[in-house]
């Protein structure tokens, strides 16, 4: 089982977002938009890459990928739930 830490520094250094610490992400912010860390499409091709390369997990439903990429505590929780379904 993976925890929004363990997320939050594979989306630090994946996406190179140095001058973030993982304090400064929090569990509920939204990844996207300006009200949160402020990702874009491309950070979303990368994050997805990411996912798949350290965690073996695939987004599977895009179209739940809104809901799946809001914040840390939604990301997590799909990865996790993909993890169990595949042990």
């Amino acid at each position: 089982m993976i925890t929004t830490s363990d997320l939050k520094e594979k989306i630090i250094a994946g996406l190179g977002l140095e001058d973030i610490g993982i304090d400064e992400i929090e569990d509920d912010m939204a990844l996207f938009g300006e009200d949160g860390l402020g990702l874009d499409s491309v950070d979303a091709i990368e994050l997805t890459l990411i996912i798949e390369k350290e965690f073996g997990v695939k987004i599977k439903d895009m179209g739940e990928s809104e809901n799946i990429f809001a914040n840390p505590n939604s990301l997590v929780a799909y990865i996790n739930s993909e993890l169990e379904s595949n042990s």
